[in-house]
Protein backbone atom coordinates (compact mmCIF):
# COMPACT_ATOMS: atom_id res chain seq x y z
CA UNK A 1 0.00 0.00 0.00
CA UNK A 2 1.35 3.41 -0.96
CA UNK A 3 0.15 6.63 0.61
CA UNK A 4 1.08 9.94 -1.01
CA UNK A 5 1.10 13.21 0.91
CA UNK A 6 2.03 16.55 -0.57
CA UNK A 7 2.39 20.04 0.87
CA UNK A 8 1.70 23.15 -1.20
CA UNK A 9 5.04 24.50 -2.46
CA UNK A 10 3.53 27.95 -3.04
CA UNK A 11 3.28 28.44 0.71
CA UNK A 12 7.06 28.31 1.02
CA UNK A 13 7.20 24.86 2.55
CA UNK A 14 9.17 21.94 1.22
CA UNK A 15 7.06 19.70 -0.94
CA UNK A 16 6.75 16.39 0.86
CA UNK A 17 5.88 13.31 -1.08
CA UNK A 18 5.67 10.40 1.30
CA UNK A 19 5.31 6.73 0.42
CA UNK A 20 4.28 4.13 3.01
CA UNK A 21 5.55 0.63 2.35
CA UNK A 22 4.45 -2.30 4.51
CA UNK A 23 7.24 -4.71 5.44
CA UNK A 24 5.15 -7.85 5.96
CA UNK A 25 5.50 -10.42 8.72
CA UNK A 26 9.09 -11.62 8.12
CA UNK A 27 11.76 -9.34 6.70
CA UNK A 28 14.24 -11.62 4.94
CA UNK A 29 15.98 -11.64 1.55
CA UNK A 30 12.81 -12.10 -0.49
CA UNK A 31 10.64 -9.50 1.23
CA UNK A 32 13.64 -7.20 1.71
CA UNK A 33 14.31 -7.15 -2.02
CA UNK A 34 10.65 -6.32 -2.68
CA UNK A 35 10.84 -3.43 -0.21
CA UNK A 36 14.11 -2.26 -1.74
CA UNK A 37 12.64 -2.24 -5.28
CA UNK A 38 9.57 -0.33 -4.11
CA UNK A 39 11.64 2.20 -2.17
CA UNK A 40 14.04 2.81 -5.05
CA UNK A 41 11.09 3.21 -7.42
CA UNK A 42 9.54 5.83 -5.15
CA UNK A 43 12.84 7.67 -4.75
CA UNK A 44 13.28 7.75 -8.53
CA UNK A 45 9.75 9.19 -8.79
CA UNK A 46 10.73 12.08 -6.52
CA UNK A 47 9.39 10.96 -3.16
CA UNK A 48 11.13 12.78 -0.31
CA UNK A 49 10.10 10.46 2.51
CA UNK A 50 9.93 6.69 2.64
CA UNK A 51 7.96 5.23 5.54
CA UNK A 52 8.51 1.52 6.14
CA UNK A 53 5.65 0.23 8.25
CA UNK A 54 6.55 -2.70 10.49
CA UNK A 55 3.11 -3.15 12.08
CA UNK A 56 2.88 -6.78 10.88
CA UNK A 57 6.58 -7.60 11.16
CA UNK A 58 7.57 -10.15 13.77
CA UNK A 59 11.11 -11.00 12.65
CA UNK A 60 13.87 -9.13 10.82
CA UNK A 61 16.86 -11.27 9.87
CA UNK A 62 20.42 -10.14 9.08
CA UNK A 63 19.83 -10.03 5.33
CA UNK A 64 16.73 -7.90 5.90
CA UNK A 65 18.81 -5.50 8.00
CA UNK A 66 21.44 -5.32 5.27
CA UNK A 67 18.80 -4.49 2.67
CA UNK A 68 17.30 -1.80 4.92
CA UNK A 69 20.77 -0.23 5.19
CA UNK A 70 20.88 -0.10 1.40
CA UNK A 71 17.48 1.63 1.35
CA UNK A 72 18.71 4.17 3.91
CA UNK A 73 21.83 4.82 1.81
CA UNK A 74 19.79 5.24 -1.40
CA UNK A 75 17.43 7.65 0.33
CA UNK A 76 20.31 9.70 1.75
CA UNK A 77 21.87 9.91 -1.72
CA UNK A 78 18.54 11.21 -3.04
CA UNK A 79 18.12 13.76 -0.26
CA UNK A 80 15.15 11.83 1.13
CA UNK A 81 14.56 10.56 4.63
CA UNK A 82 13.51 7.16 5.89
CA UNK A 83 11.03 6.59 8.68
CA UNK A 84 10.31 3.25 10.35
CA UNK A 85 6.82 3.09 11.83
CA UNK A 86 5.06 0.74 14.21
CA UNK A 87 8.21 -1.22 15.06
CA UNK A 88 7.91 -3.78 17.88
CA UNK A 89 10.17 -3.44 20.95
CA UNK A 90 12.50 -6.31 20.03
CA UNK A 91 13.12 -4.93 16.57
CA UNK A 92 13.70 -1.41 17.95
CA UNK A 93 16.33 -2.91 20.28
CA UNK A 94 17.97 -4.65 17.33
CA UNK A 95 18.01 -1.43 15.29
CA UNK A 96 19.46 0.48 18.26
CA UNK A 97 22.23 -2.11 18.82
CA UNK A 98 23.16 -1.93 15.15
CA UNK A 99 23.11 1.89 15.08
CA UNK A 100 20.34 2.06 12.50
CA UNK A 101 18.26 4.42 14.66
CA UNK A 102 20.90 7.11 14.09
CA UNK A 103 19.89 7.20 10.43
CA UNK A 104 16.09 6.86 10.53
CA UNK A 105 13.19 8.29 12.49
CA UNK A 106 11.11 5.76 14.41
CA UNK A 107 7.42 6.67 14.75
CA UNK A 108 4.14 5.20 15.84
CA UNK A 109 1.20 5.80 13.49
Amino acid sequence: MIVELEADATLGVRVLKSAVIFAGDYLNKLTGEQIERECKSKLAAGYTEIVVNFSSTEIVNSIGVSILLGVIDSAASSGARVVFSDVNEDTVELFEMLGITKHVDIREW
